[in-house]
């Protein structure tokens, strides 16, 4: 028998299938179309407040679908430690809206009080290994939950890091007892950018780790990736995509998409689009 959560929604697994994210402009389709995605994320910073209209549409989408919450701001690796105060907000959202997976990014986002507005990356050392994954334990211990962290995109390259990324990101798993949340569009404008193979980070991966993968768009800017989240996912990302499949098999796949948000059906087609390469990949159904 399945177990149900606090609404009586069976409380399972997030599907080894694509789903998409949840943009306010689609909260309405959603529910009424109920389209056939796997599952759906959803921004935690989104969901902060214990009332309004957002939270009561995502709690209905929610008995529709298994649900991610994806944290884009407690920046698991500043030096000043964890905000403990959004920690606190992240685990009433939890509670709130129980999701079957939890996760954030392998970054720092604030210093000295200040609090910046973008996904920080971390020098690949031993010490911030160290600082990331006390932090994560610390987090996972609050919440009570596994996090499933993710790689982000970079532009530059620290002088002082010693560590490859993957080097890295094994290693932060295997202090904290986290898993990863692989971007493969993240793998991919990072290799362009800093001239690494985008699939020996694949194959350096531990296959155990790897728990859910994202998929996005990137723009292109004077020759340099920026990972904007503001289109179609381009043929180069697809191809890598099917050689994370082949590693690590059929996990939940994301496909993001946060400026220029397209219509529903955009996102169901790239979803669809997700499962049928997996399909193709690992010889299964779509």
């Amino acid at each position: 028998m399945s177990r149900l959560d606090s609404r009586g929604v069976p409380l399972g697994p997030v599907p080894a299938r694509a789903g998409i994210g949840l943009r306010s402009l689609h909260h309405a389709a959603l529910v009424a179309d109920r389209p056939p995605v796997g599952w759906i994320e959803a921004h935690t910073e989104n969901y902060f407040h214990a009332g309004g209209a957002a939270g009561r549409a995502l709690e209905r989408a929610r008995a529709n679908y298994p649900l991610s919450l994806h944290g884009v701001g407690l920046a698991l690796g500043s030096v000043d430690g964890v905000d403990r105060e959004h920690l606190a907000r992240v685990r009433a959202a939890v509670r709130r809206f129980e999701p079957a997976l939890v996760s954030e990014h392998a970054c720092w986002g604030h210093a000295g009080g200040e609090h910046f507005n973008d996904l920080l990356p971390l020098p690949y050392t031993d010490e911030a290994v160290s600082l990331l994954a006390r932090q994560v334990r610390e987090a996972q211990d609050f919440l009570g939950r596994q996090l499933l962290i993710e790689n982000v995109s970079a532009y530059v390259r620290f002088e002082h890091s010693h560590l490859t990324e993957w080097d890295f990101l094994t290693a932060v798993a295997a202090e904290s007892g986290c898993g990863l949340l692989l971007d493969v569009n993240n793998v991919y404008v990072s290799a362009c950018n800093l001239g690494f193979d985008a699939h020996t980070f694949l194959d350096a991966l531990p296959v155990e780790a790897v728990r859910e993968i994202h998929l996005a768009g990137h723009a292109r800017r004077d020759g340099v990736l920026i990972d904007d989240h503001g289109s179609a996912v381009c043929e180069a990302v697809w191809s890598l995509y099917s050689r994370a499949l082949a590693r690590f098999g059929r996990v939940p796949t994301l496909i993001e998409w946060d400026t220029d948000i397209p219509p529903l059906a955009t996102l169901v087609d790239e979803a669809r689009r997700a499962d049928a390469i997996a399909g193709e990949v690992l010889g299964l159904a779509a």
